[in-house]
């Protein structure tokens, strides 16, 4: 049976479902709220099964060997001193280049960019997205896959649907690496780096260039540090961009006022090894993730399901997102290969329920001792 589906989400989860059911022969749109959709917007990933496996099914492979090698992992004591060394070499897949390489599966009238999904009315019978703008689109099957502030799951569960704040923020940095400082690269390139400062964690890696170099030279380093920001008023201020806005979830590149990266910088020489100060001051626009929780009852009711972060939000410790969304929707398209769509909706979210709630203890438990 041929479906008509609709996807709120144009990020991985939505590219895999929309190709892997286009490729099904299923007559799929995707509704992405960016203006000009998500290409640029990430750095690296580390390839997982599923990844792999969703790749294979697409026909598409090639995309997981675009990565960085890091021939080992260390970790600093604060002095800048190497205070654990760990010979386990991992690969950084580029995200920009897995993005390019999925979308180009569908044709462009298929993803709908500046697409604001403001609800989902579900029934027994279909399900229809409803823009900002009042246009309506109806579908045999709509699929949640808009992260984590999803508007989708108030179609699914009788439950709350907001996520939770976790109580700690990711500063993020994403850089060429020929800007990193002689003497932070030196220690840094080639390899995945670690600080454990109490209630925080500072980490880095080189990942592919934009358009997915994997060249000295042409790559980007990457830095994540995790800090600790109460929920209320200092939240609220690192969350407000450079136009005196509130932020909801996070602040973009560029956005960040100049007076927050001044304080950023003061406290990278403060409390970072000099390797990782020298890579946070050589960022020029950083960015700002707030980190949350949610856990779905329910991935599916009617004619919508969830999958990804908009059914379970995966906190970045666990390195499973992708992973996890690409393997929601291969059960998704396996069930709606050989069942019922009703059956096959109840038996997919059988098969993933229990491993969305396994991946967020997980999650919760990698960042506990952010919150200590």
């Amino acid at each position: 049976m041929t479906l008509r589906v609709g996807i709120v989400g144009g990020s991985m989860g939505g590219l895999f479902a929309a190709s892997l059911l286009r490729a099904a022969g299923h007559d799929v749109h995707v509704f992405e709220r960016s203006v000009r959709g998500l290409e640029g917007r990430g750095a690296g990933l580390v390839g997982q099964r599923e990844l792999y496996a969703i790749l294979r099914l697409l026909g598409c492979e090639q995309a997981a060997r675009v990565g960085v090698l890091a021939h080992e992992r260390i970790t600093f004591a604060r002095n800048g001193s190497i205070a654990q060394r760990d010979v386990t070499p991992q690969t950084q897949i580029s995200w920009d280049h897995l993005y390019r390489t999925v979308r180009h599966l569908l044709p462009p009238a298929s993803y709908r960019v500046d697409a604001r999904v403001v609800r989902v009315e579900n029934s027994a019978s279909g399900a229809a997205i409803i823009l900002d703008d009042g246009e309506a689109h109806r579908f045999d099957l709509v699929i949640g896959a808009d992260g984590v502030g999803s508007v989708v799951r108030s179609a699914v569960s009788h439950g709350p649907t907001a996520s939770t704040y976790a109580g700690y923020v990711a500063w993020r940095g994403l850089l060429p690496e020929t800007q990193l400082p002689v003497e932070a690269a030196t220690v840094l390139s080639e390899r995945f780096a670690f600080y454990h400062p109490r209630g925080s964690q500072m980490l880095g890696y080189l990942v592919p260039g934009a358009s997915g170099e994997t060249a000295p030279g042409q790559r980007r380093y990457n830095w994540v540090w995790y800090r600790q920001a109460a929920e209320g008023l200092a939240l609220d201020r690192w969350l407000t961009g450079s136009d005196g806005r509130l932020r909801e979830y996070s602040v973009a590149r560029g956005d960040v006022p100049d007076e927050l990266r001044d304080e950023l910088l003061r406290a990278a020489d403060e409390l970072l090894p000099t390797p990782f100060a020298l890579a946070v001051h050589a960022e020029p626009t950083p960015s700002i993730q707030a980190i949350f929780d949610y856990e779905s009852t329910r991935m599916i009711r009617d004619r919508v399901a969830l999958l990804g972060d908009a059914a379970f939000v995966v906190r970045p410790h666990t390195a499973m997102g992708v992973a996890k969304a690409a393997g929601d929707v291969m059960a998704l398209v396996a069930t709606l290969a050989r069942l019922p769509l009703e059956k096959a909706l109840f038996v997919y979210e059988a098969e993933r329920l229990a491993e969305g709630h396994r991946l967020a203890v997980y999650g919760r438990e990698l960042g506990r001792p952010l919150t200590a």
